[in-house]
């Protein structure tokens, strides 16, 4: 098991050149938040802006674009039902987060198998929520993209074949060579661990808690992996990946000291100071 320590999180976020600009920060495009489920892509939103991502696009339902503007102005939209607009924003986006509030339906897969046909190989493809059900029913064909899988408990059975009691060390790494080479796999759990497919160890959280069982705290951690996927680039997709899913329940630890449950757009308004806070620690 590989150790989460200062020492990488400082590898990770560091301090921004003086002569920089957002677009050296992550072009993002966000799908998902279809009906019921708009919050969910909300929160995503949330979690990649404040994470520091430069540019955010998302592509959501045209009704629930007026609630995500009165959370996030800082932030694009536009109809996911727009072929045209949709088809030319994956094109632009140098990473894209598929799924949170995605329903299982016609349009959702529509929507996955659109994105599994345009992605590039240079582009970081990050699959959560409903983006995984699609994908594991599909059986879609491989993409050259670099994809990074967040998977909870249930969607990750579905995926191995693994109940979730039998979802061990040994068992997980055997199943990591049905993901496609590099995949990165962030199997959600009360000890979240981080894999790469091709490694045989993972990096493992030691922080987080029962405080963060609520409802779009996955969603965030979606949107802050895809934050920091757009930007630092100086280091590695995986080193990226794990410092965000780290500082996510970081966050959440330092904030149950005085609270019984952590809410996930609460973790999203700590996230810039927390990361300030890293960098300035020796």
């Amino acid at each position: 098991m590989k150790v989460i320590d200062q020492a990488l999180l400082k590898k990770v976020i560091i301090e921004r050149p003086r002569s920089s600009h957002k677009g050296d920060y992550g072009r993002l495009l966000l799908i998902g938040g279809t009906y019921p489920y708009g919050g969910a892509i909300i929160m995503a939103a949330l979690g990649a802006v404040r994470s520091g991502a430069g540019l955010v696009t998302v592509a959501t339902e045209k009704e629930n674009i007026p609630a995500l503007h009165s959370h996030l102005p800082e932030a694009m939209a536009f109809a996911v039902t727009d072929q045209e607009l949709l088809t030319e924003q994956i094109a632009k986006a140098g990473a894209i987060l598929l799924g949170p509030g995605l329903k299982d339906n016609e349009l959702g897969a529509h929507l996955v198998e659109l994105v599994f046909e345009r992605v590039q190989p240079h582009q970081v493809l990050i699959l959560d929520g409903g983006a995984i059900s699609l994908y594991t029913r599909l059986a879609l064909p491989l993409t050259q993209a670099q994809l990074v899988f967040t998977p909870h408990q249930k969607e990750w059975e579905a995926m191995s074949g693994l109940a979730i009691e039998d979802q061990g060390e040994e068992a997980t790494r055997q199943s990591l060579s049905q993901l496609p080479p590099a995949s990165i796999l962030v199997q959600k759990g009360p000890q979240t661990k981080i894999w790469q497919q091709g490694q045989a160890d993972y990096y493992q959280l030691s922080v987080g808690g029962p405080y963060q069982a609520t409802g779009g705290m996955g969603d965030t951690l979606a949107g802050m992996i895809a934050g920091f996927a757009g930007q630092f680039l100086q280091v590695s997709l995986y080193e990226r990946v794990t410092v965000a899913t780290y500082l996510h329940s970081a966050i959440a630890q330092e904030l149950a000291e005085d609270n019984f449950v952590v809410l996930p757009t609460t973790i999203s308004q700590h996230i810039p100071a927390f990361m300030k806070k890293v960098q300035k620690d020796t």
